[in-house]
This record gives structure tokens, sequence and C-alpha cells, in this order.
């Protein structure tokens, strides 16, 4: 499952580069944004990190 999360992330990732090097500059940032927290942030939810019994 993580690994899926990563490659989804990299994907949105390169997607807003390529969106803002056509011009796009503030879909481009959401994309990188978006992309950041679906990999770290996707990943340490999804692995119940933090998660005491």
């Amino acid at each position: 499952m993580g690994m899926l999360l990563w490659i989804v992330a990299a994907v949105l990732v390169i997607a807003g580069i390529v969106t803002l090097l056509q011009g796009s500059v503030v879909l481009g940032i959401v994309l990188i944004v978006l992309g950041l927290l679906v990999g770290p942030g996707g990943v340490s939810i999804f692995n119940g990190r933090g998660h005491t019994v």
C-alpha cells in the first residue's frame, strides 16, 4: 500500500512541475502540495504511525 501511495505522489509532483512549466502556476503548486501530502502523509496515515494499543 505504501509503494502505491509513493507512486501516486510522484505522478502528482511530476504533473505539477509540468503544469508549472506550461504556465499555470496555481494549479502546479496545488498538484505539488497534494503530491507531498499523499507521499509522506499518506504513507504514515495508512501504516498506522502513532497507533497504540
